[in-house]
């Protein structure tokens, strides 16, 4: 089908295959958590001596029949050591695959891995934590793959095999299946091998395999041997082979071993970084193709107001606007995407394209909705309102400040996809092929229809698209084993025509259809049907009405448990053998959604390389005002946050710490915007601040334009607009230009103000202040304040969790003060580690003002002055 009708959406814009990968590390080198910067935290190895650890074995081996591949990964190591040893065992495995097992064999022992309801396993790890036990839950996500860690301490002299499996349905992509490993076992192993066996009934219509690691001396090693139906790929290198150079010790063997193929296709009844992303999709428009871009942050306007024909000239020129397309930091993605389907509709209404041609939006983006509608159910409602099933929408989101789940969902609901494009110099190469893939669909509205009374438990048999290069299973059971044949038909819309097709499908003998036995693992059809069963009811989860989602999600968990699938919705522990140091250790393998692994990051808990630390949070409490003014009280020790808003008349003077003992007083001015914002909405921040010390005479006024220091009668200035320092006796003043401030006042408290600056030319708002609270510890008992009370602790407990007005806004009941509070799980943003973005931390927000959190009522923190105390 050609003619693609798109309107791209970025940022600040509208634009009206199968890859299976594995990766094996095994090491005995040790990890000790750093952090870097201020979003991530990450690990430095120390060096040991990695021959103390030999690893003798790996093996990887991969089944694939129709298209269901299922891949064991078996590891072995010896502590040649006169002690114990830690060795770590890491695989890198393909987000689309389920852990169905792991198991540890240690000196004839065995530690096997069971699937557990994920909060049941979650309550096993948390149990092991309150008992001192360095438990962890085995978590971590990147770009396509996921990564399942472990690491076990082993005696003297002693041995350990490591055996993880799991298994996927390969996705066609653009025409072909890919079964990629990553292999990095960092030393010269004596039996090395990789191994695939790959039978498909339809044919094997081409088959290559090699390795980015693979010299011509290595080529002739990789073994092919392709019959109709079937194929065995391996790979088995000597130790010799593996070196690098005669003699030495280093491995050549350090990089990727790719197969990729593809099946013959009979025309059978059963084979039916913004700116530059967007000229990344320019460059793959066809010239049949009719285009169109609206540019949004918080105005929206179009290049053209239709679709333009995708000409070499008209191509040009757009791309000539994209380049000079400037955004302000603000995102109206509803009033966007209802820009981009007006111009589709009108265009339609209007006949300017035939009525089979498929309809798009691309929407791209790198933030959350922060003008206009901000409500993500809101948008995701009304996108699908206005686009009622006629069209598609594909959503990209680059960086760590979109919401996946969103643009996910939001995608979901309306026949599309949504992808992340991580933050990298190479996110262009992340978007080669996105347009080709999702542009060329060949059929529309395709539907399979079986006999309902021969076929039951059938998996999504209707599909709004079937791409070029991509494939449509279905999988269901037969009522009557002894059938053999019955009637299917495939109905769907041609770009000139109706698609119908009508045949037999004729049963077969397990033993004609899969001959070749050593290829087949198991009853592996019933294992597909439940993969692509358990994958639909996930997807129904987040896009179904509460009704669907509660069941799904109930379905989803009972098949997760009864096939051993690592999903969402179930964890698998795993228990470590006990030393003569510690007790059992369970460890959890998690499956995370990108959603959950979006936050993960965010909070600093995505440690690729390690285990006991994956939920690791920073070690001192952060208090702080930033924001419209939120206030955030962080408590690592309870791994948890409390978090809650003021609002007040733009002027008003708060008290957030006062010390009497020491003679610390701050107090902080708010502000408000230019002018008040379309919608009434008024906003309020912190734009000035007066920070006392009476001991040691300091007096300073911290304001968006600069920071004035008075002392013993003396007066200096700072500006936000230089990189400065002013160092004395008792006071110790550090700006970094446009971003921070930061007060050390001698033997007491550092706090450090946080300047945003805004946009000049925005018609509402304006710069403002945040305020961060360190070494608050070394403040009085008595300390008090909108933020000071906090300082030295509180006590709460959370319960009875239930749904909010929005699915990813729980409720819950918080008692805190012999209080009992309605609360909202949410986040906050939190810019003490990295000062430009920084990032989402999740809080229980107190609505109210915080009233019953914080003592007595907000308006009890009003002063008369800056430097007052009443």
């Amino acid at each position: 089908m050609s003619g693609v009708w798109t309107v791209l959406l970025l940022w600040g814009v509208v634009f009206v295959p199968a890859l299976s990968h594995g990766a094996l590390v095994i090491s005995g080198e040790d990890s000790t958590p750093q952090r870097s910067d201020g979003a991530t935290r990450l690990l430095k190895k120390r060096s040991t001596d990695n021959m103390e650890v030999e690893v003798y074995s790996v093996k990887v081996a991969c089944k694939v029949a129709s298209r269901f591949a299922h891949t064991v990964i078996t590891s072995s190591a010896l502590n040649k050591a006169n002690s114990s040893q830690e060795v770590f065992f890491e695989v890198d495995l393909p987000k689309t695959a389920f852990i169905t097992n792991f198991s540890m064999e240690i000196e004839g022992q065995t530690y096997t891995g069971e699937v557990k309801e994920k909060e049941k396993a979650k309550k096993q790890y948390q149990k092991a934590v309150s008992t001192g036990q360095t438990a962890g839950l085995v978590k971590a996500s990147g770009r396509k793959m996921e990564k399942f860690s472990v690491s076990v301490n082993i005696a003297a002299n002693s041995n350990v095999t490591f055996i993880l499996t799991y298994e996927e349905l390969l996705q066609r992509k653009l025409g072909q299946y890919e079964i990629m490993t990553q292999v990095k076992p960092k030393q010269l192993v004596q039996h090395f091998e990789i191994v695939a066996d790959i039978y498909e009934p339809q044919g094997i219509a081409f088959l290559d395999a090699y390795g980015t690691f693979i010299s011509n001396e290595l080529l002739p090693l990789v073994e092919k041997t392709v019959t109709d139906k079937k194929a065995h790929i391996s790979f088995c290198p000597t130790m010799d082979q593996q070196r690098k150079c005669p003699g030495c010790d280093g491995t050549l063997i350090d990089g990727d071993f790719v197969i990729k193929y593809d099946v013959n296709r009979a025309e059978t009844l059963g084979d039916i970084q913004t700116r530059e992303a967007m000229l990344t999709i320019l460059n793959d428009l066809h010239e049949d193709d009719y285009f169109g871009i609206v540019t949004f942050d918080h105005h929206i306007s179009t290049w053209k107001g239709s679709l333009t024909k995708a000409t070499t000239g008209n191509v040009s020129e757009a791309k000539g606007f994209v380049k000079g397309i400037q955004h302000s930091g603000y995102t109206d993605i509803n009033g966007a995407l209802m820009k981009a389907v007006d111009i589709m509709m009108k265009d339609k209404q209007a006949n300017k394209f035939t009525e089979r041609s498929v309809s798009m939006i691309i929407l791209l983006t790198d933030g959350m909705p922060n003008s206009g509608v901000s409500s993500t159910p809101q948008i995701q409602e009304n996108v699908r309102d206005a686009m009622g099933g006629n069209m598609s929408l594909f959503c990209l989101g680059f960086g760590n400040d979109v919401d996946y789940s969103f643009l996910d969902v939001m995608s979901r609901q309306n026949q599309g996809l949504a992808r992340r494009i991580y933050e990298a110099s190479d996110a262009t190469v992340q978007l080669q092929g996105f347009y080709e893939e999702v542009a060329s669909p060949l059929l529309s509205e395709v539907d399979l229809h079986y006999p309902d009374n021969l076929v039951n438990s059938l998996t999504t048999s209707h599909y709004k698209q079937l791409f070029n290069g991509s494939e449509i299973v279905v999988a269901g059971r037969l009522t009557d084993n002894s059938l053999d044949n019955f009637l299917v038909e495939v109905f769907a819309k041609g770009f000139e025509e109706d698609f119908i097709v009508k045949g037999q499908a004729s049963a077969q003998e397990w033993d004609i259809l899969y001959p070749e036995q050593e290829y087949i693992f198991g009853d592996f059809t019933e294992r597909l049907w439940a993969y692509l069963t358990i994958q639909q009811l996930l997807s129904k989860k987040e896009t179904g009405t509460a009704e669907e989602k509660g069941n799904a999600t109930a379905q989803a968990l009972e098949m997760s448990l009864q096939y051993s699938f690592v999903t969402p919705l179930t964890s698998m522990v795993v228990t470590k053998p006990k030393t003569e140091e510690e007790q059992e250790e369970p460890l959890i393998a998690d499956k995370l959604t990108e959603d959950e692994r979006q936050k993960a990051q965010r909070l600093g808990h995505f440690v690729p390389q390690t285990v006991s630390n994956t939920y690791r949070v920073q070690s001192r409490p952060t208090y702080f005002v930033d924001g419209d003014p939120h206030f955030m009280i962080e408590l690592p020790e309870q791994e948890d946050a409390l978090c809650f808003n003021i609002d007040d008349r733009p002027g008003t003077i708060f008290n957030l710490v006062r010390d009497q003992l020491a003679g610390v007083l701050v107090n902080g001015q708010t502000i408000g915007d230019k002018k008040v914002a379309p919608d009434g909405k008024v906003n309020t921040y912190f734009g000035r601040f007066g920070i006392v010390h009476q001991g040691l005479g300091v007096r300073l006024e911290v304001t968006t334009h600069d920071i004035t220091v008075s002392q013993n009668g003396k007066q200096a200035k700072l500006f936000w607009s230089d990189t400065a320092s002013l160092k004395g006796a008792n006071l110790d003043l550090q700006v970094t230009k446009d971003r921070s401030l930061t007060v050390t006042l001698r033997d007491s408290v550092r706090f450090v103000v946080i300047l945003h600056k805004v946009w000049k030319q925005h018609p509402y708002h304006q710069d403002y202040l945040g305020f961060y609270t360190l070494d608050s510890h070394l403040l009085s008992r008595s300390v008090h304040g909108l933020l000071g009370q906090f300082y030295h602790g509180v006590q709460f407990e959370v319960r009875d969790m239930r749904p909010g007005e929005e699915p990813e806004k729980p409720d819950a009941t918080m008692l805190v003060k012999g209080q009992e509070l309605t609360v909202t799980r949410g986040w906050q943003r939190d810019f003490s580690w990295d000062v430009k973005n920084g990032e989402n931390v999740p809080c229980w927000f107190i609505h109210s003002n915080g009233n019953g959190l914080i003592d007595g009522n907000h308006t009890d923190y009003i002063m008369s002055g800056l430097f007052k105390t009443v």
